[in-house]
């Protein structure tokens, strides 16, 4: 099945359905595709034959993620890698004696980052804000932002360390992968698997209500250094349906180019640049034809992308405040600790709040998990969004056991609100990047970006004691 915008704003053409598997080949190589099996002695059209692996050999069928390539030439054709200096990567967080990073668990929240080289590529302009663990081992995760204005052009980049999960904030990012294009707006986020080569290209402008967004195309990214993947969360009660659904997440058709750098192109380079991050360091190599030159695939192990748009909230009908992991779109499970995550993605989009008689916002909490918010557009239902307050483009993060919760601002109006049904967060998207792990800053964001925001802890003061002895109403 293959799916097409009807309005037309994404030019691309997409497969459907979380993690299936698809046999697809490109309309003008028609039984690229072999017949029998998936190694043959001599693959159709004279391609070479390709497997990448997403997980081990051996793991629970359930879980093996691979996929079969079928290419013009084949990806090992390049020169060896050399280092090349990317000063704000961090990607090891567990000597906490590391003078890159700042461990702190006061609650942090920042205005939108700057895009420091308007001229850099997207790889160049990936600043680490914070993470945990080390790629090493595969346990932990990083999260970074991202800033750039300028393409990719003859650059392919690919990361060894952990799969990439995109949250454009400004800026549409046209994205080329070995299995095909994603176009990604704001409102959509992507995920590019582990080790699968990709370029990302500018697309349209497209803004939020960023207050004093600098310019350039911004978003956040949160990479997962698992053996393992993303997957749909188990609906338990909730049955079949609902949140994320399996048909709204949408994966490339194949696209290629038979291109080759040299003589007969002098207009171009004379060679493609391959970038590699690998144990948190940049590498470079080149060779002299196009990675993009898969005809045909095989598997289930693809970059994927998902517009926010689509999902299905559930929540309380009659009293009470359900617990946010209602609001789980996508979930790393920790082996180590069953029932909890290494990462979570969690969506607060618009929807309809009608429980009676309840502190309807989140309450005040002290979780067990770290939660980074970041708030996309609009108004987060549980602070303010002027002047100092959670404004679009800005984040958050509030370390494991540190308290949190609504505003002093935001804890008042509720207080005088009458109930009955009301519609919560009209035009605005927040998402969340929660984790049972213990993050630690990284000193650029504690001190060095000039975004964090003082004064946050200030928006908890004024509290007063309305404490009482008299019986209270309806007691």
């Amino acid at each position: 099945m293959c799916w097409k915008d009807p309005a037309g704003s994404d030019p691309y053409e997409y497969q459907v359905g979380f993690n299936n598997h698809f046999s697809v080949t490109h309309p003008s190589a028609p039984g690229a595709l072999p017949t029998r099996g998936n190694n043959p002695q001599k693959a159709p059209y004279g391609l070479y034959t390709e497997q990448l692996s997403g997980t081990a050999f051996t793991v629970p069928r359930h879980l093996s993620q691979r996929t079969w390539l079928y290419r013009i030439r084949p990806s090992v054709s390049h020169t060896p890698f050399k280092p090349v200096p990317h000063p704000h990567i961090i990607s090891s967080f567990t000597n906490l004696d590391d003078s890159r990073l700042y461990p702190t668990p006061t609650q942090l929240r920042w205005d939108p980052f700057d895009l420091d080289d308007e001229k850099a590529n997207w790889v160049e302009g990936l600043q680490t804000v914070a993470g945990a663990g080390e790629t090493q081992t595969k346990m932990g995760l990083a999260i970074h932002v991202y800033g750039f204005g300028r393409d990719m052009v003859d650059e392919s980049f690919y990361n060894s360390d952990g799969d990439m999960l995109i949250v454009p904030v400004v800026g549409t990012l046209d994205i080329v992968t070995e299995f095909g294009k994603l176009w990604v707006p704001p409102g959509e986020i992507c995920v590019l698997p582990r080790g699968i080569k990709f370029s990302v290209k500018r697309g349209p402008l497209v803004e939020t209500n960023c207050r004093d967004m600098p310019s350039g195309w911004k978003g956040y990214i949160l990479e997962t250094f698992s053996a393992l993947h993303f997957t749909l969360p188990d609906l338990g009660p909730i049955g079949a349906n609902g949140l994320a659904n399996p048909q709204d997440f949408k994966y490339p058709v194949p696209w290629f180019e038979d291109k080759d750098y040299g003589a007969s192109t002098p207009s171009r380079s004379s060679h493609f640049t391959i970038i590699n991050k690998f144990l948190g360091k940049i590498y470079h190599a080149t060779q002299n034809h196009s990675p993009y030159n898969v005809v045909a695939y095989n598997g289930n192990y693809l970059p994927y992308k998902y517009p926010l748009s689509e999902f299905s909230p559930v929540g309380s009908i009659s009293h009470d405040h359900p617990d946010p992991s209602i609001f789980t779109v996508l979930s790393l499970p920790n082996p180590a600790t069953p029932g909890t995550a290494l990462a979570d993605f969690v969506l607060f989009p618009p929807r309809w709040l009608v429980a009676e008689r309840t502190f309807r916002p989140p309450y005040f909490h002290r979780n067990v998990m770290t939660e980074f918010m970041v708030n996309i557009k609009g108004e987060y239902d549980a602070k303010d969004a002027g002047q100092g307050g959670f404004v679009p483009g800005g984040a958050s993060l509030h370390s494991m056991n540190a308290a949190h919760g609504p505003d002093r601002a935001t804890y008042e109006k509720e207080l005088a609100r009458q109930d009955g049904p009301k519609k919560v967060g009209d035009g605005s998207l927040a998402i969340m990047f929660e984790t049972s792990l213990q993050l630690v800053p990284t000193k650029w964001a504690v001190e060095g970006c000039g975004k964090r925001q003082m004064a946050y802890s200030e928006v908890w003061e004024g509290f007063e004691v309305s404490w009482r002895k008299e019986k209270p109403e309806g007691a």
